[in-house]
């Protein structure tokens, strides 16, 4: 167990500094720090105020007296997580730190800790407080949208929840749609067969299939329909039972194709959209994700799981792009907004004067 006492840091009494020091075990200070040090580095940058030194089997952590404990309980965290066995990654880093900074009464080991499932030796679970919340919309509602950035697990996610759901004998199988319909391109624009031109729109739905389970079992569960990969367009007429649904890329849906979709649900279903708004490829449409978000928002048993930039799990600088292009997007629109109403006090100041113009007696 590791042992800790935040106390004076020595030397530097009238700074009001401070410093923690913790015993750790020998084969998990190896997890803790990971390869080349990179947990301890993403701890440094983290709390730029602390100082960390590593000797031997004790961390000591110097400097400003909140950010000490704020570290030193982040380790804390970060001990119970290596000790139950979890890998620890520089998303487990950060996601924990925004917990704790969030309420000191959240736990990370306890909300990182619960697997969904284990594939190939990999446990398969959520890495932020929204991915967890996210996941447990899915245990506890009929419909679930999960909307936000590239990288935030949205579609991963919900397949580990599918699988585990037939797993359990909870549906009796899978299916797994997304709109044919990519950024400039036809679907008669491509070579091949009809299967041939809607394999590249799947193939993430495969992958991600492939992670999951044994890739030798998928091929016959796919052959005996207990998993259905299949274009949106497929969907009409049907009445989906006893079912776990995954709509993919739903903001590349018109309002028509989304209520198709969820008026496929038949029971003892369970549907997950997922979607990021701000990725539209339709040409001159509408999507449908947008819509059905005011549509359908107060309806009970229809959850709507908004995922940011802080639950992005991929590199580190994903989330910065992500948060990049979204301020980007907001001033761009804060433009056309003023440029808009820039044209429409002109019209108004015309429509003024041609009044004016027309009420003016005319010259003899």
């Amino acid at each position: 167990m590791p042992t800790s006492e935040p106390t004076p840091a020595a030397g530097t009494p009238a700074d009001g500094g401070a410093e923690a020091r913790l015993s750790v075990d020998g084969v998990q200070m190896v997890r803790l720090l990971g390869p080349q040090d990179r947990l301890l580095t993403t701890l440094e940058r983290q709390y730029p105020q602390v100082s960390v030194h590593v000797r031997g089997n004790e961390i000591s952590l110097t400097g400003d007296p909140a950010q000490v404990e704020s570290a030193r309980r982040l380790i804390e965290e970060l001990l119970q997580m290596v000790r139950n066995g979890q890998e620890i990654s520089p998303a487990e880093v950060t996601s924990s730190a925004r917990m704790l900074e969030t309420d000191l009464n959240l736990s990370p080991s306890d909300v990182l800790s619960q697997a969904i499932l284990t594939a190939r030796g990999k446990s398969i679970r959520p890495k932020t407080l929204g991915q967890k919340n996210y996941v447990d919309a899915i245990d506890h509602n009929t419909i679930v949208f999960g909307i936000g950035p590239a990288g935030t697990g949205k579609t991963y996610l919900a397949m580990a929840k599918a699988v585990q759901a037939l797993q359990r004998k909870e549906v009796n199988r899978i299916i797994l749609t997304r709109p044919a319909v990519e950024a400039g391109e036809r679907l008669g624009y491509l070579p091949g067969t009809l299967t041939d031109k809607i394999d590249p729109y799947l193939r993430p739905l495969y992958d991600a299939l492939n992670e999951m389970m044994d890739p030798d079992l998928v091929p016959k569960l796919l052959a005996a329909g207990t998993i259905e990969v299949a274009p949106l367009a497929y969907m009409r007429g049907r009445t989906l039972n006893d079912s776990f649904i995954i709509l993919d890329e739903a903001q590349n849906t018109t309002p028509e194709q989304m209520k198709m979709f969820l008026t496929r649900l038949g029971f003892g279903s369970k549907m997950v959209v997922t979607g990021d708004i701000t990725q539209i490829d339709l040409p001159n449409a509408a999507s449908g994700l947008r819509l059905v978000t005011r549509v359908l928002n107060d309806i009970d048993d229809i959850h709507f799981a908004r995922l940011t930039s802080e639950d992005v799990v991929r590199h580190t600088l994903v989330g910065r792009i992500v948060d990049a292009y979204t301020d980007y997007d907001a001033r761009q629109q804060a433009r056309h907004f003023e440029r808009e109403q820039a044209a429409e006090f002109a019209n108004r100041a015309e429509r003024r004067q041609g009044m004016t113009r027309d009420h003016l007696p005319k010259r003899r």
